[in-house]
């Protein structure tokens, strides 16, 4: 069962209080809960405020690691797609926990027109509740599960995307839209 995400419940748990062990985020947000603001360092050495945005639609992906293949798929398929995005009245942010000079390498490298913005502290993905125990050959970790969320004019999430599957993924991320 998943837990609600509530005000101030996200600052108690941040913080290392609440209900939360070791301080991570157990709930997710919700289609209709407002999206936690944020200001983050970019790969063009800018930062992107969700304030920033007010206005438009956001097409908001969280992503596990730059330069690996389902990332680079994902992102090259946001990239294919961008014109159609844009032409809804949507921008397009990925964020991961990678430094910004990997994010300006990875969007060189593959042509990327958005923007990519870096947690490397973990707090907005831990706020989003992305971050998350993983397991992979039967060992544990903590990472981020791929996750998209659109946002409203007003910075409501009217969609939610838990657990993407690269492919098919911006068809359903249009069609949202």
């Amino acid at each position: 069962m998943r837990a609600r995400w509530r005000p101030g419940r996200l600052l108690r748990t941040l913080s290392g209080e609440g209900p939360s062990p070791k301080g991570r985020v157990m709930a997710s947000l919700e289609a209709g809960a407002r999206a936690p603001d944020f200001v983050l360092p970019t790969a063009d050495g800018g930062s992107a405020a969700l304030k920033d945005f007010r206005g438009k639609k956001v097409v908001l992906y969280f992503y596990p690691r730059d330069n690996t293949s389902g990332c680079t798929r994902e992102a090259c398929a946001f990239r294919d797609s961008f014109s159609a995005v844009k032409k809804k009245g949507a921008v397009v942010v990925g964020v991961s926990a990678d430094s910004p000079a990997s994010h300006k390498s990875f969007a060189e490298k593959f042509g990327l027109p958005f923007i990519l913005a870096s947690d490397e502290k973990k707090q907005v993905l831990k706020a989003y509740g992305v971050w998350k125990e993983k397991s992979m050959y039967g060992r544990k970790f903590q990472g981020i599960e791929r996750t998209t969320f659109i946002l409203d004019e007003k910075g409501t999430i009217t969609h939610v995307f838990p657990r993407v599957k690269v492919d098919g993924h911006v068809d359903a991320v249009l069609s949202a839209l």
